[in-house]
Order: structure tokens, then C-alpha cells, then sequence
């Protein structure tokens, strides 16, 4: 049996790098998907036969973990950037001042996603690290194996240990059918298919991470047996590999040829799936690269030149402002139509006041609009030289567009602000949204529309209104039955158990997140020892600063907003935090900071981590001088490790650091034999 599973993974294997990485499917998706499931049962009824690189291990699962951080063997380095043709001329001569000899430049495509960097051992993937600091990154590998255009098994002549580094990539179209999905959903649009490639790969959930369909495109080999000391053959191996190895790569012996080969992808660049924006040179032979070396940010024997962003002139027809729910007011450009970047552009940020006065806008202005991948474009300049008859020079507004309450600026603030929180219509709207999302109250059945409409039909005024809603009321309103009248009354229901960090993060208050929320909640413990607490009370609590500080003084100062907590708390709305919460389970831990490291099977890491504060200790992300215990589990981070052992930091496994928090005295817990345990580890 062992043998029909091993024939359907490397069949499987080869129609999956046809597909994705050749573009040139072999079967229908039917049969893909038929072979796929007869694997997936095979692999069920013989567990035995278990792979981790088996293809059916691309679809991810559902299991929360936290990213460990791995340091890179091989720092990973930013490109110095150029922005023009004379910049790029001056790289040229530099390298050929430098090297005294004949050298040829590797042009390739500059793809905008995010970094990634894939190590292999015997033809296995083993891990895929984010660049993070360039020293170390968060391991990604669990959600990097659902990517299908990165190979999980190798084929041909490759070395036992390398490294291959890449780009991590949304497609266009996936992008744009995401966004389309979270407008429906109400939730907010990913900026450009960067972001959303970098937010998909951090993903707790690698389930979710396979259903975004990320690509990637893999352009530099590292490792100290390479097929090849030349840069392009290395890219030729890798691709008979089974890597995806972009063809808009071009071996140039000339700088009249790497300037060709710029103004060639200039325009080619805009017909291609996936978001670029420019090219990178580098030095072919890997011996030059090395003569050439580093300086102390990016490689000497290698450079970016970033296209220049789209920008099209139209013209400027007026300016309006928006309100936000904390109160902020964005301008917006309204423009005539406009084709910029393939889609028709009729509106642009204009951030803030600074920002108009700077561009001297006056209505009717010609301007010049730059999408750069964003998704709303900003005007970057006026063109003087077109001015005539235009007509007032804009200014930004004194008073709220909405409730007409003067503007108020903060001082180190670029943005104005409408202070009339209580009152304004949408801040109003906007606090309930924020109340009822998923991070806070979690109500089902009230999206901006449905919040919207009651608040027109004077259904809701403030966010405790919402429990006041009656079923009766609500059915009788349009686009809302029956059935979504009691949705919604469950779902408010079932809200009463969201513990008060969650409640205090709903209630919107000015810079007070979720996890600043939190660490008020267990500084504080109920609403009301945080309403009486002084501004030096607050700016104790560790991470709080003066500007939280003061932003949390002056919503308890507010009559409205207690008025509006009063009712918040006669409708059993968590207010304290539990008996569960408060409770100090022991003292082994006081003043002991842990950190955790690896996989459990006993409890979650969210669940140690609380274990660790009911002890009276304190949870620390990274291992320092400062760390007394490092609980480590399987696969602990390697780096934490070492640094623990060089410390000379306690280390413990899950079993004996359960069984220290359970002991009655400190002293008389037992640290494990750290160089036992290390031996058990390598």
C-alpha cells in the first residue's frame, strides 16, 4: 500500500508544478481533485504512511500557534534603491571601476510582495522565514507549504542543504475578488496585493492562508555547494528543480542592454498578474559578488530601480470631508474621470491640511494623480503652467462638515479633529460599528447599512442603545425580517458574556486598542476603579503613555459616556473581570519573567500564558538577561535556546513547569538539568 501512496504524491506532485509553476495543466480539475481525495483517504486508513510534505498537506488546518523566530543563516539584506536611468549608469561604472575586469548583470523583474527565504534539506522543504529585521524572521512554514507553486519535494540534481529566497505574492485577480468579499462583509479593503500577501502570510490560521491563493517566484540561491558560481545558471538549476523561476529574466553584457531591458518591462510590466515596481540588477558571478561585499545595509554588487508610479493629469472639481469614527476628518479631491493604472480614477486623498497648503490647490486646478498601488490615489503636484480662471484656493474647513462643531488640531497631530464625540452622526455610526465587530461585542446581523438605517429611523442613538432593540421594531423596517430581527436579539444575547477587556476595547475609546484594552482591564480590574483612576494612576500601567493617558481621562470625564456605561452595566454587559480572571492560582512565579518557546500538547500557548500570570509571573516575548525561565516545548526556537544556555536561563519542559506552578513552595521546585535537557534536544 505504501508503494500506490508514494505513485499518487509524485503523480500529484508533477500535475501540481504543471499547473502552477508551468501554467500548462496536464488533467482536468476534476481529476486532480479525484486523485487528490483517493490520496486523502489513503493517507486516513494508513497513518502509518504519514508525510509532511505530502501534497495533500497544502490545504492547511485550522490550529492557532504562534510564529517562532529563526535567525537567517545569511542575513537578508535590503537592495539600495534608483530612481533613474543616470542612477543606474552610475551603479554601472562603480562596479566596473571596482572589479577591473568584464562582468555581465542579471536583470530581473522586481515583484512587490513579501520576502521570503525557503531552506531544503535533501530535497525537502524544512523552513520558510520571513525576513522580518533581516537577522532573524518569523518561521513560516506551516502556511508557506499551502502556497502551490513552491515545490514540498524536489526533483533532479540538487544539493543536500541550500537556501532559496523569493517573493511571496497575491495575484491581481485574487486581490480584487478578496477586496470585492470584504466590502460585502463590511470589513476593511487591503490597500495594494503587498499588504495583502504580507497580512495572508502571517495568518494564524494556515486553512485561511490556502484559501487567498498566493503565488510566489523564487530569484537568488544561497548555499555552499551551488551547481554553479554564475547567478543566472544557479536561477536555470533551480527551475529544473521544480521552482518557479521568473522568465522576464535577462542576462545583460552591457549597460545598453540593462537599459533596454528597463524601458522594455516600463510599459510590458502593466500586462503581467501580478503587482512590480522595478527591476533588480545583479552582478552575475557570485565570486564578483563576493569582491564587491556589503555595505552595512545592502549588497554592494547589487541594486533596484523602482518605476517611476502612474500619475495622470485631470481636473480638480471640488473637496470634500469625511468624518471618521474617532472624530478625524480626511479631505478628498473629487476629479473628473481619469484611467490610471487600469482603472477609472475620480476621487484622491489629500491626508490633511498640511498637505493642501503645500500643493496651493485652487478649485479647477489641473492636477497630478499617482495610484501607486493604492487604492485610493493622492495628488502629488499642480501643473501651474495649466492654471487659468480657476477658481477658490482651497482651505480646509474650520468646522465639522457633518455637526458644524469647530475643529480642534492636537499638537503634534497633522489631522484635525471634530470633538463633538457624543453627538456627531458618524462618529456615532462609526462607534457602533466598532462596538459590535467581531474583536468586541461580536453582534451578528448589524453591518454600517443595518446600523445605519436604525440610526436614521432613531432605533439607535449610542452603542447601549442596541440592547434596547425589540424584535417587533425591527422586522417592520425594510431590507429586515423576521428571521434577522431575532439574529440579532440572540447575538446581543450572547454578547453579555464578552469579558471586559472586549467590552472596554468596544466602547472606542481614542487610542485604547486591544491589547492597550487589556492590560487596563488587569491593571484596573472593573469600569469603575478605571473611571476614578488619576492620569499618573493610568500612566503606570505598563505601555501606557501620556497621550493614552489622557485620551481615557477625558472619556470618563464625559457625562454622556457614563450615562451611556450606566445602562451598558443594567444590561449585563461584563464590567469586571471575572472570579476566574482575578484569581492568583499561586505564588511560584512572583516576580519570574517566562518565556514560551515551541509546541505544547498539555495546554495552549495562550493558556500557559495566563497559567504564568495566575502564578504572579510575567510573560516576555524574547529571551534576555532579564528572563528567568524558558518553558520549552517541541521544536523550540533554536536562537532562544541558545541564548538561554549562554545566559545560563532555567530551562523547562511542559511536564516539569506544570509541575513547578503546582508546588506550595518556590524553593522547593525543581529546575530541570539544563544541560540534560539541551542533549535531549540536538
Amino acid at each position: 500500500m505504501k508503494q500506490t501512496i508514494d505513485s499518487l504524491r509524485r503523480e500529484l506532485e508533477q500535475h501540481n508544478h504543471a499547473y502552477y509553476v508551468l501554467s500548462n495543466p496536464q488533467i482536468s480539475d476534476f481529476e486532480f481533485d479525484q486523485k487528490m481525495r483517493e490520496l486523502q483517504a489513503l493517507e486516513l486508513q494508513y497513518p502509518e504512511f504519514f508525510d509532511p510534505n505530502s501534497p495533500t498537506q497544502r490545504v492547511g488546518n485550522d490550529s492557532v500557534s504562534g510564529f517562532e523566530q529563526v535567525a537567517h543563516s545569511y542575513p537578508m539584506l535590503s537592495l539600495g534603491n534608483t530612481y533613474s536611468e543616470a542612477e543606474v549608469r552610475d551603479f554601472y561604472e562603480r562596479i566596473r571601476k571596482t572589479l577591473q575586469e568584464s562582468f555581465d548583470i542579471v536583470c530581473e523583474l522586481k515583484y512587490d510582495g513579501t520576502s521570503i527565504s525557503l531552506t531544503y534539506e535533501h530535497g525537502l522543504l524544512v523552513r520558510a522565514v520571513t525576513r522580518g529585521d533581516g537577522e532573524k524572521g518569523d518561521d513560516v512554514t506551516a502556511n508557506v507549504k499551502t502556497i502551490r507553486s513552491i515545490p514540498l519535494r524536489l526533483h533532479g540534481n540538487y544539493p543536500d542543504l541550500f537556501e532559496i529566497r523569493g517573493e511571496i505574492l497575491m495575484p491581481w485577480h485574487v486581490f480584487d475578488a478578496i477586496n470585492k468579499v470584504r466590502e460585502e462583509q463590511e470589513e476593511p479593503l487591503f490597500a495594494n496585493p503587498r499588504n495583502a500577501a504580507s497580512g495572508t502570510l502571517k495568518l494564524q490560521n494556515s486553512s485561511t492562508v490556502a484559501s487567498r491563493k498566493l503565488d510566489a517566484y523564487l530569484y537568488y540561491v544561497l548555499g555552499s555547494d551551488l551547481p554553479s558560481d554564475l547567478h543566472s545558471e544557479n536561477l536555470q538549476a533551480a527551475q529544473s528543480w521544480g521552482f518557479k523561476i521568473s522568465n522576464a529574466t535577462q542576462l545583460c553584457k552591457s549597460l545598453t542592454e540593462v537599459q533596454a531591458f528597463i524601458n522594455h518591462w516600463d510599459t510590458a510590466r502593466k500586462s503581467l498578474q501580478v503587482a512590480t515596481d522595478g527591476i533588480v540588477l545583479k552582478v552575475n558571478s557570485m565570486q564578483q559578488q563576493k569582491l564587491l561585499g556589503f555595505t552595512a545595509k545592502s549588497p554592494r554588487w547589487a541594486i533596484a530601480y523602482k518605476f517611476q508610479a502612474e500619475k495622470a493629469l485631470t481636473r480638480l472639481n471640488a473637496v470634500a470631508y469625511q468624518v471618521g469614527r474617532t472624530g478625524a476628518v480626511t479631505p478628498v479631491a473629487n476629479l473628473d474621470p481619469v484611467l490610471l493604472s487600469g482603472t477609472t480614477v475620480k476621487r484622491a486623498s489629500l491626508h490633511n491640511a498640511d498637505i493642501i497648503k503645500a500643493l496651493d490647490l485652487h478649485i479647477g486646478d489641473m492636477v497630478f494623480v499617482e495610484k501607486g498601488g493604492e487604492i485610493i490615489p493622492k495628488i502629488t503636484a499642480v501643473d501651474f503652467d495649466a492654471r487659468f480662471m480657476v477658481g477658490d484656493k482651497v482651505s480646509f474647513i474650520k468646522n465639522c462638515p457633518e455637526c458644524g462643531t469647530p475643529l480642534v488640531r492636537y499638537e503634534g497631530e497633522a489631522a484635525h479633529y471634530c470633538p463633538n464625540e457624543t453627538a456627531c452622526p458618524p462618529q456615532i455610526k462609526g462607534k457602533m460599528e466598532h462596538f459590535v465587530s467581531r474583536k468586541a461585542m461580536n453582534i451578528d446581523g448589524l453591518g454600517s447599512e443595518t446600523i445605519h438605517l436604525l440610526y436614521e429611523n432613531k432605533l439607535l442613538t449610542n452603542i447601549a442603545d442596541i440592547y434596547e432593540l425589540k424584535t417587533s421594531y425591527l422586522e417592520r423596517l425594510e431590507r429586515l425580517g423576521s428571521k434577522s430581527a431575532l439574529n440579532i436579539q440572540a447575538s446581543c444575547q450572547k454578547s453579555l458574556e464578552v469579558p471586559f477587556e472586549r467590552v472596554l476595547f468596544g466602547l472606542g475609546i481614542r487610542f485604547v486598542g486591544e491589547t492597550i484594552a487589556k492590560k487596563l482591564a488587569f491593571a484596573f480590574k472593573n469600569i469603575e476603579a478605571m473611571q476614578a483612576a488619576t492620569l499618573e494612576q493610568l500612566i503606570a500601567v505598563d505601555e501606557i503613555g501620556e497621550r493614552i493617558a489622557q485620551s481615557v481621562v477625558a472619556y470618563f470625564s464625559n457625562k454622556k459616556n457614563i450615562e451611556v456605561i450606566s445602562r451598558l452595566k443594567r444590561y449585563g454587559l461584563q464590567m469586571s473581570l471575572t472570579d476566574n480572571q482575578l484569581q492568583k492560582q499561586g505564588t511560584s512565579l512572583d516576580g519570574l519573567s517566562v518565556v514560551i518557546s515551541g509546541t505544547f500538547s498539555v495546554h495552549a500557548r495562550d493558556e500557559y500564558k495566563r497559567l504564568i500570570e495566575q502564578h504572579g509571573g510575567k510573560n516576555q516575548s524574547g529571551v534576555s538577561a532579564k528572563t528567568n525561565i524558558l518553558l520549552a516545548g517541541e521544536n523550540v526556537g533554536p536562537e532562544k535556546l541558545k541564548k538561554a544556555i549562554n545566559l545560563g536561563i532555567q530551562i523547562m519542559n511542559e511536564t516539569e513547569f506544570l509541575q513547578k506552578i503546582k508546588a506550595k513552595d518556590n524553593n522547593d521546585a525543581g529546575f530541570v538539568n539544563t544541560a540534560g535537557f539541551v542533549d535531549t534536544l540536538f
